[in-house]
């Protein structure tokens, strides 16, 4: 059985009255409210003026004019803010709307080179990421999935997708009471962001990184600083998510305010939470599964891409566990 490709397909198209104003206010600052349209409907979108150029798949590309115009007709009255045009693009399903694996290889584009997705299993990732306000990653370690979700937080803030990068992760090993550790903030929460920092430095270079810390562009944290916030315009990424409770993973998940993304990895396989606590990330797993607009990716032993010994210690122990069962 084979797969058929996407049609790909372009429309053009003029507003009018043109309105120079009204025209700048469609599109946002730095055409911020364009760069929402074409990630949540997974097009090109091109203007000069009032005349526009969308290129993409050709089932979408009806509904993405629509959202144009009517977002145009409301410029007559009101100023746009990101929020309108978010729920503008939400109500024909745009953001929800999945790329499958055959339609295109993603490759995201940092300073330091190309990210590309090895297997089958990172691309839907990816696509997931790229199409989903919500995504999980779940799976051993060595799969990426860490990894690509920070590259895709790269690429959100280079292309003002986001304009910061929030970097969350349970300290379970001190209890969350980073009180007695030395330093700021950041530094107490250095050794549980390592492999995220790892990540940044590779695809921004140390430079940049740290003046984007200094900047707050991008922001560290543990997961117990979060409660009584809202992220808007925020690329945020959950790491070790199998070491929160309950009530954390829910508290995390509420965080989520307009045009951004939340991605959350973890390896439920590998909790550490203390006595009989059940994880935040298993529970999620249950609870949210047939929750619409939410992305579930789950790697396994194969999709490992560090050194091939590290494939066969996790089959090892999967199948140590099996027969204990």
């Amino acid at each position: 059985m084979t797969t058929s490709s996407p049609v790909l397909d372009s429309i053009s198209f003029e507003l009018s009255p043109e309105d120079n104003p009204r025209l700048a206010n469609l599109c946002g600052h730095l055409d911020e409210h364009l760069r929402m349209m074409e990630r949540g409907f997974g097009v090109e979108i091109n203007n000069r003026g009032g005349k526009f150029q969308i290129i993409g798949n050709s089932d979408v590309l009806a509904d993405i004019q629509n959202v144009i115009h009517e977002l145009y007709a409301e410029t007559s009255q009101t100023v746009l803010v990101p929020e309108q045009v978010h729920l503008a693009i939400r109500q024909v399903g745009g953001i929800d709307a999945i790329i499958t694996p055959e339609q295109k290889e993603i490759t995201i584009k940092t300073k330091r080179g190309l990210v590309k997705a090895r297997g089958e299993n990172q691309q839907a990732y990816l696509q997931r990421v790229m199409t989903h306000d919500i995504n999980f990653g779940i799976g051993p370690a060595g799969t990426g999935k860490t990894y690509l979700a920070v590259a895709c937080a790269v690429e959100a803030l280079e292309r003002d997708f986001a304009r910061r990068i929030v970097l969350v992760r349970p300290a379970v090993e001190a209890g969350e009471k980073l009180g007695f550790l030395p330093g700021d903030l950041t530094q107490k929460v250095d050794p549980y962001l390592r492999p995220l920092y790892d990540a940044l430095y590779e695809m921004l270079g140390f430079e940049r990184v740290a003046k984007l810390i200094e900047r707050n562009v991008i922001e560290v944290a543990p997961l117990a600083y979060m409660r009584g916030r809202t992220l808007n315009e925020s690329f945020i990424i959950l790491d070790e998510a199998q070491n929160t409770t309950t009530e954390q993973m829910k508290m995390f998940l509420t965080r989520l305010g307009y045009n951004s993304t939340a991605v959350i990895t973890g390896d439920i396989t590998q909790v550490d939470l203390p006595g009989s606590q059940k994880s935040g990330l298993r529970h999620a797993i249950e609870v949210l599964k047939d929750v619409e607009g939410i992305g579930f990716t789950f790697f396994q032993a194969k999709d490992v891409v560090r050194h091939s010994l590290v494939q066969k210690v996790i089959l090892a122990y999967e199948n140590a566990e099996r027969s204990t069962l």
